[in-house]
């Protein structure tokens, strides 16, 4: 099992930028498809982003490419995701989650594990 915990939310500008982390426990991270999801205010939890245990493959949203850059460091055990160009739209809680075993890539991550989010407030 991994768990998950995010930091980094906050409040931000509209245009401006936000670095989410998202530390997982355990010695067992690399085996991990790692992912972002968020859950906006009265709509349903939706895929943001995903990467491969070893960074190779990465997959996102349309709502968030070319604007939001997922990466991982594994000897920290850690996941990052980059919002740049932050939007009303991008107001939600975020939350980590993790995917156990070989993830494909091309499509959202199933997630086997999740982290208690952090909220992600813009302000226009």
């Amino acid at each position: 099992q991994v768990q998950l915990v995010e930091s980094g939310g906050g409040l931000v500008q509209a245009g401006g930028s936000l670095r989410l982390s998202c530390a997982a426990s355990g010695r067992t991270f690399s085996m991990y498809a790692m992912g972002w999801f968020r859950q906006a205010p009265g709509k349903e939890r939706e895929f943001v982003a995903a990467i491969s245990w070893n960074g190779g493959k990465t997959y996102y949203a349309d709502s968030v490419k070319g604007r939001f850059t997922i990466s991982r460091d594994n000897a920290k055990n850690t996941v990052y995701l980059q919002m740049n160009s932050i939007n009303a739209q991008d107001t939600a809680v975020y939350y980590c989650a993790a995917e156990a075993g070989a993830w494909p890539g091309a499509r959202p991550l199933r997630g086997d594990y999740w982290g208690q989010g952090t909220q992600v407030t813009v302000s226009s």
